[in-house]
């Protein structure tokens, strides 16, 4: 596999493979404490209440339910259930 800066992560659509739901680009990484990357967070589904909040929560994707890095998209498998009860 290539690798892959942040700036190349942040312009590709996370797409949940097991519902088809455009999950948003990638807003922040999270590393674990020998500096490996644990997860990647995307934009919380946007609620009324946090429309202008500027520390809109984010959903985070444990880096294991991520399935493949294509050119433009991420695909993740993540239950849909699991992302509408705050992930």
């Amino acid at each position: 596999m290539a690798l892959l800066s942040f700036s190349d992560l942040r312009r590709k659509d996370v797409i949940n493979i097991c519902d088809g739901r455009k999950l948003g680009k990638p807003i922040d990484l999270i590393f674990n404490d020998r500096a490996c990357v644990e997860a990647i967070v995307v934009p919380a589904p946007c609620s009324m209440a946090g429309l202008f909040s500027r520390d809109r929560p984010g959903t985070v994707i444990p880096w294991n339910r991520i399935r493949r890095f294509g050119d433009d998209v991420i695909l993740v498998e993540i239950d849909p259930s699991i992302l509408e009860n705050g992930g």
